[in-house]
């Protein structure tokens, strides 16, 4: 091999040696962005299905409600009327 062969071979090895160093660390880089945004989807959907199951008990209590509500309006109406 000449000189300028060698000197290339050194360059390009040293290039590549680098870039597999850089895809390394990006690629612990992705995985732990990865591992984050998983956690967060996970928290989301909990957040999610406590929401749903406070909906939930609201429309359970808002038949009761709504009866308590009208019994209260016609007793008003009775004690207004009564004046």
């Amino acid at each position: 091999m000449d000189t300028s062969q060698d000197i290339l071979v050194i360059i390009l090895s040293t290039a590549l040696a680098v870039l597999l160093v850089l895809a390394i660390a990006i690629a612990v880089l992705v995985v732990k962005l990865l591992q984050t945004v998983k956690r967060i989807t996970q928290k989301a959907e909990h957040v999610i299905e406590n929401a749903e199951h406070v909906t939930e008990a609201f429309s359970h209590a808002s038949g009761p409600l709504a009866l308590f509500k009208i019994v209260r309006n016609v007793a008003e109406m009775v004690s207004k009327h009564k004046k």
